[in-house]
């Protein structure tokens, strides 16, 4: 069984490769974050984006998968 901690740190851990992962393609997400309030769960908080920046984000998912 996976403890609390263990999901938070795991939680975090996501949070951060996504986060790099994101810079290198340019964008930024100003609301990731490891969601506090469930880590239990290990939920991501992706947050909300300007227009601009979902369709940045979107041309890198469709490029990535082509």
């Amino acid at each position: 069984m996976v403890t609390a901690q263990e999901s938070g740190t795991a939680a975090v851990e996501a949070v951060e490769a996504l986060r790099e992962a994101l810079t290198a393609a340019g964008i930024v997400l100003p609301s990731l974050g490891a969601d506090a309030a469930s880590p239990s769960l290990n939920l991501i908080t992706l947050g909300r984006v300007r227009a601009d920046v979902a369709l940045r984000l979107a041309d890198v998912i469709q490029r990535g998968c082509a």
